[in-house]
């Protein structure tokens, strides 16, 4: 959205740090539950700890490959390197994490419990008569945590985060990035409240041929048509150029025109209504975009299916993580030739095929063919599926 966003203060930084230090927290130190078991706490703290590991390894992997894209834009704009560090890199690395937590969750399952396979760990603790679903617990245990961290980031804190990351994106890399409606805009902005431009200018906020009217029912009681409506500033001010006033009243209809008096007035519209970034949904909290998603069907604003998209991606994504720690923990307890190797390439085959199911069935939402809930959730229902094939053909 194309509105002054400013940086975080401090304690925001620290605040979306926390969940890491919590998974610190739990590697370093034994768990105080005292319904954790040995074992328990052994496989959780191996889960976490490679989880840690690869969240590290493709954060830095992610920064510098963005780094290198970007480095000419930051030279050219002559940006110091600790304002691109925390403007824009510290968000970069909560934004990427939280996108691709449930592929780190996999890859961490596949790589440890792989590890312990080769080594006869998961045959020793089968033999010893622990059941298949009693090894699951740990597993579950560690994502549920990783899960739960990953629900409060992707509803609060990662959208917060966005709007400094954002901005700053707009204001110093893709300075042309914003779409939006600019002619031929019909739009409520008030129940009975309508208006329509022919043509909106964003470098002046300024609508050519303007035209707001009040409705009862379905009949029209007053309209103003202006050949310019400039934006004046907050508090939703706007001055019209050359406008008429029409009223009606039974069969009457009185017009009042201005000539070349200027009308300045208030209604409820700003510059940025007419002007959206394709990632606008990315910065707005979960509280916050529904009802912003409630505010643009009543406006009458196209389509809404991709804010609803987004939101219920952020609930979406930490259940994903859960499956697919099952779905590798499922696959890596088997001792196979090829050993980690294969295991990963199955993960990452699995993982892929999950990606293109999940864009297939968003695409089918956005064209109207399913709810949008249903084309979030439908990838998670088949994997889920999945996930109790594997489960009851592992070794047992």
């Amino acid at each position: 959205m194309d509105q002054e966003l400013r940086p975080p203060p401090r304690s925001t930084f620290a605040f979306c740090l926390l969940p890491f230090y919590f998974l610190l927290f739990t590697f370093y130190f034994p768990f105080p539950f005292p319904m954790l078991k040995i074992l328990d706490r052994y496989i959780i703290k191996k889960f976490l700890g490679t989880f840690l590991f690869v969240v590290l390894i493709f954060t830095l992997i992610a920064v510098v490959i963005d780094f290198s894209q970007n480095v000419e834009e930051f030279i050219d704009e002559q940006l110091p390197a600790g304002q691109v560090a925390k403007e824009y890199y510290l968000n970069f690395a909560i934004f990427i994490n939280g996108l691709l937590w449930p592929l780190f969750a996999m890859i961490s399952v596949i790589f440890f419990t792989s590890r312990m396979a080769n080594n006869s760990e998961v045959i020793s603790i089968l033999n010893a008569g622990v059941s298949f679903r009693r090894l699951m617990r740990p597993y579950l245990i560690g994502a549920g945590l990783i899960a739960s961290v990953h629900l409060l980031l992707n509803h609060f804190i990662i959208p917060e985060s966005n709007k400094t990351r954002l901005d700053f994106f707009h204001s110093y890399i893709m300075k042309e990035s914003d779409k939006g409606q600019t002619r031929d805009v019909h739009m409520f902005i008030s129940p009975g409240m309508k208006i329509y431009v022919r043509d909106y200018f964003k470098r002046d906020s300024t609508a050519r041929n303007f035209r707001i009217e009040k409705l009862e029912g379905n009949r029209i009681v007053s309209f103003i048509e202006a050949a310019e409506a400039r934006w004046q500033g907050a508090p939703n001010k706007w001055q019209l150029s050359n406008y008429e006033i029409h009223s009606f009243d039974s069969n009457d209809e009185k017009i009042i025109v201005g000539g070349r008096e200027k009308l300045d007035t208030t209604f409820n519209l700003t510059p940025n209504d007419f002007v959206r970034y394709d990632d606008t949904r990315e910065m707005i909290p979960s509280h916050k975009l529904k009802a912003f998603i409630e505010e643009e069907k009543q406006r009458g604003i196209g389509n809404t299916k991709l804010y609803e998209i987004e939101l219920y991606r952020r609930t979406a994504d930490p259940f994903t993580l859960l499956i697919v720690t099952i779905i590798g923990m499922a696959v890596a307890t088997r001792k196979v030739r090829g050993g980690m190797g294969f295991h990963l390439a199955l993960g990452i085959a699995l993982g892929a095929t999950f990606v293109f199911m999940a864009k297939f069935s968003i695409t089918f939402a956005m064209n109207e063919a399913l709810s949008a809930i249903i084309g979030v959730w439908m990838p998670n229902l088949v994997f889920s599926v999945i996930a109790m094939v594997l489960v009851s053909r592992a070794q047992k």
